[in-house]
C-alpha cells in the first residue's frame, strides 16, 4: 500500500539526510594530530673563539669571569665552582658555601674543577690565561669567553655579552632589560653633558692617584668614547695599568677639568684595611686640588664601590645614571 503523500515525502528526505551523511563519514579526513615541538636540547652562541654549542640546560656550571657574576646572580644561576675569591661581597655568591672556590688568579686551585664535572665554564677577564688549563682539565666542557674584544667599542661588548648569556640560560628578556636599561643610562648623560667641559679620570689605590688615559685606561677610559667626552688632559704612551698611569696631583691642576670621574681601586678590594683612604678623603682634601674647577664646584662622580671587583653592565648603568644625575643638576 503506498505512503500517504506527506509520509513519502519525509521519507524521501531522511533517506537523502542518510546517504549524505553516510558520504560525509566516508569523505571527511581524520583530524591531523599537531606535530610535537621538538625539544630544544642545544644553543650554538659566538664567543671570542668562534661559534659554540651549549647543552640546554647547562647541568653544572663554572665561572670565572667578574663581569658576568652579577648578572648570573640576578638571574638565579646555580654554580658548582667559581672564582669566589674574586666576587665583591655584595654578591650573594659570596654566601653559597655549595660553590667551589677556585681561588683567585694569582693562586688559582684549578684542580677543584675536574670535581666540579662542568659542562659549561664561563672564563674570561682575570682568568683568561688559564683557558688551556680549562680546557685540558674539563674536556667535555663548552667553554665560553665573552671578555670585550680589542678594536671593538666597548658598550656593544656589554650589550653582547649579557646578551649570549640571556640565550644560554633562557632569559633573552632579562638580557633585553639590561641593554635597555644601559642604554637609556648612556642617553641620559650624553645629552646632559656639555662638550665644552673637560673631563679627567681617575683611580685611587694606595692612597695615591693614577690617571686613567681616556679609550685605553681601565675601566673609565671607554666611558670618553660611549660619552663623547672631551679630555682634560692627553698623556703619551697611556696603559691599561689597574692602578692607573702615574700621574702628579699639580698635572691633574694644571689640567684644571670641569669634571673628575673616579674609581675607588682599594673600595672594592681593601675597604676593611685601616690603612684604606677613600677616594673621595684623597682627592676632595688635597690642597693641591682645591682650585681645579671639579673640586671646587663638588663635579666629582665616583664609580661604585665594587666597581674593580665587577664592571659588569649594571655597574656602568648605576654609574652613567649618577654621571647623568650630577650633569641635569649643574644644566
Amino acid at each position: 500500500m503506498p505512503l500517504p503523500r506527506p509520509l513519502a515525502a519525509l521519507a524521501l528526505v531522511a533517506g537523502s539526510a542518510l546517504v549524505l551523511t553516510g558520504c560525509a563519514a566516508q569523505t571527511a579526513p581524520a583530524a591531523a594530530e599537531a606535530p610535537a615541538t621538538p625539544e630544544v636540547t642545544t644553543v650554538e652562541v659566538v664567543d671570542n673563539r668562534g661559534t659554540q654549542t651549549v647543552s640546554l640546560p647547562p647541568r653544572s656550571v663554572v665561572a670565572t669571569d667578574n663581569r658576568t657574576f652579577e648578572t648570573l646572580a640576578d638571574w638565579g644561576v646555580e654554580l658548582e665552582a667559581a672564582a669566589v675569591a674574586l666576587m665583591p661581597d655584595s654578591n650573594p655568591y659570596t654566601d653559597d658555601e655549595s660553590i667551589v672556590d677556585l681561588g683567585t688568579h694569582r693562586e688559582p686551585d684549578l684542580e677543584a674543577v675536574v670535581a666540579a664535572d662542568p659542562d659549561l665554564i664561563i672564563n674570561g677577564q682575570r682568568f683568561a690565561d688559564f683557558y688551556d688549563d680549562f680546557a685540558s682539565l674539563a674536556p667535555e666542557a663548552t667553554i665560553l669567553e665573552l671578555d670585550p674584544r680589542d678594536g671593538e667599542p666597548f658598550d656593544a661588548e656589554l650589550r653582547r655579552q649579557v646578551t649570549v648569556l640571556g640565550e644560554v640560560f633562557g632569559k633573552q628578556a632579562e638580557a633585553q632589560q639590561l641593554v635597555a636599561d644601559f642604554d637609556a643610562a648612556v642617553d641620559r648623560a650624553v645629552a646632559a653633558y656639555d662638550a665644552t667641559d673637560t673631563v679627567m679620570a681617575v683611580t685611587t689605590s694606595g692612597g695615591e692617584i693614577g690617571y686613567i688615559a681616556p679609550t685605553v685606561g681601565r675601566t673609565l677610559g671607554p666611558v670618553f668614547d660611549i660619552l663623547g667626552l672631551t679630555p682634560a688632559l692627553a698623556v703619551d704612551d697611556a696603559t691599561d695599568d689597574h692602578q692607573g698611569d702615574d700621574i702628579s696631583v699639580e698635572a691633574v691642576a694644571d689640567s684644571n677639568p670641569d669634571w673628575i670621574l673616579v674609581m675607588d681601586r682599594d673600595a672594592a678590594i681593601s675597604a676593611g684595611d685601616p690603612e684604606f683612604t677613600p677616594a673621595a678623603d684623597i682627592l676632595e682634601s688635597s690642597q693641591a686640588l682645591q682650585g681645579v674647577t671639579a673640586v671646587r664646584q663638588g663635579n666629582i662622580v665616583y664609580m661604585p664601590a665594587d666597581t674593580y671587583t665587577n664592571e659588569s653592565i649594571q655597574t656602568y648603568t648605576e654609574f652613567l645614571n649618577t654621571f647623568a644625575d650630577a650633569l641635569e643638576g649643574t644644566s
